[in-house]
């Protein structure tokens, strides 16, 4: 049999055609993807006297789009998705983190100002770098002095509890 590069190049229009015909238009890539392994599959397990291969590796490559289909839509009928108004109206419990703060701010002690707020910054609010530079209006720079310095008193004051 042909290299399955060759191969992959002559039967790509099947797959499209396959794929089109099923009326797929999401994750159409997935699909194409699985267009190909399955060609791959149908080249190794194709047997010469059962027939044209053409007809061998377009039954196959449907079969096994309409198999991940299935296994698609299965699971999404099993899923739940909550619509969009349901997020609007779950409180947040862990909007107020006083403890978390207040634990994160007994290991401050020693810290200056700028690495306090780089430490809450980081550890409470997730930013980046970039972001905290943003938010205090600083270069990125100045924020990496931040953090160098706080991760050293950190490290320091933790060998200390140890």
């Amino acid at each position: 049999m042909e290299s399955f590069d060759q191969l992959a190049r002559q039967y790509e229009p099947m797959i499209h055609k396959i794929i089109h015909s099923l009326h797929i238009f999401k994750r159409r890539e997935d699909f194409v993807h699985i267009g190909l392994i399955s060609l791959w599959e149908a080249s190794l397990s194709y047997d010469l006297t059962k027939g044209e291969f053409k007809n061998y590796a377009y039954s196959y490559i449907r079969g096994r789009i309409l198999q991940e289909m299935n296994r698609n839509n299965r699971y999404e009928e099993r899923s739940i998705y909550p619509r969009d108004e349901y997020w609007e109206t779950v409180e947040d419990y862990n909007s107020e983190t006083p403890l978390e703060e207040e634990f994160l701010l007994s290991y401050c002690k020693g810290l200056t100002e700028k690495e306090t707020k780089w430490v809450l910054y980081t550890c409470i609010d997730f930013l980046s770098i970039r972001e905290i530079s943003e938010k205090e209006n600083v270069s990125l720079s100045a924020v990496k002095q931040w953090r160098k310095g706080a991760k050293q008193k950190l490290q320091h004051n933790i060998e200390i509890i140890d």
